[in-house]
């Protein structure tokens, strides 16, 4: 686990904070619901096998799912304080609680696809996630709003590939927060078993990752690294994914040399 996923408990419930006006009990009520099932358990368990089994690539398993859910619920948390639009639920004729509801699936069905192949895995991730969302949604809303909702989910999870183009705020969040997923924990399988590709390189000199309200942006993102190997995770990943995410302009993102008992290649990077 990262250090910074040891300090968020990201298997919790989300709620946002009090003093937000946002309704929050479906979010809670789904998120419940889909902790205790056992099909999605256990694709959240296999979809790890090719990548990082069999490709020694960084975590995409449980908990990759767990702190990307997390920091997809954060953002939408802090770009809603912000006065953000999200266009998603809002233009299927769905309610605002809907919201968090699209991106809390999205993050945790994302990734499904690695049970087929590593690659492409986003495209073999839809099929594989409408499944799920036909047996899940029905619990929730009727057969007009469950075919919204599953449209919407499927969109979101689609364009956390790059090659797609979000077409929602509610997809652009997902597209972010699979990037935020970046310290050191997560390549630690992969790092302990000899890989030194350059993901794992990277990923093993981020040492936290933070979101909090910005001064000029309604998020602000501060990455500390101990080593210049951090800038590809920030420069070439991160970048990438905010690249045509619709967020563009709502998020910034700093990150940090922290080590001080070396030569500094690299002291700052800001987006």
């Amino acid at each position: 686990m990262s250090d910074s996923a040891a300090d968020e408990d990201s298997s919790r419930v989300y709620v946002p904070d009090d003093d937000h006006n946002f309704p929050d009990e479906k979010l809670n009520a789904v998120l419940e619901y889909i902790e205790d099932d056992a099909e999605i358990t256990a694709y959240l368990e296999a979809q790890n096998v090719n990548a990082v089994d069999r490709m020694r690539y960084n975590d995409h398993g449980t908990k990759h799912i767990e702190i990307v859910r997390n920091r997809a619920l954060c953002l939408y948390d802090l770009l809603k304080a912000g006065d953000v639009d999200f266009n998603g639920a809002r233009q299927q004729g769905l309610d605002e609680a809907d919201e968090s509801v699209i991106i809390a699936l999205a993050a945790t069905l994302h990734d499904v696809g690695h049970v087929v192949h590593r690659d492409s895995h986003a495209y073999y991730s839809i099929p594989l996630a409408a499944d799920i969302l036909e047996r899940i949604l029905p619990e929730f809303y009727d057969a007009a709003d469950t075919v919204r909702m599953k449209g919407e989910t499927l969109h979101a999870i689609l364009c956390h590939h790059t090659a797609e183009t979000p077409l929602t705020t509610e997809a652009g969040v997902i597209r972010v927060a699979d990037a935020l997923d970046m310290e050191r924990g997560r390549s630690r399988i992969p790092y302990e078993s000899g890989g030194r590709g350059i993901n794992t390189l990277s990923s093993q000199a981020i040492s936290r990752v933070s979101l909090q309200g910005g001064s000029t942006t309604p998020v602000m993102v501060e990455i500390e690294m101990t080593n210049a190997a951090g800038v590809y995770q920030v420069d070439n990943l991160l970048k990438a994914k905010l690249k045509d995410s619709g967020l563009e302009d709502q998020i910034r993102i700093v990150a940090l040399n922290t080590n001080e008992n070396r030569e500094q290649l690299v002291e700052r990077i800001e987006l």
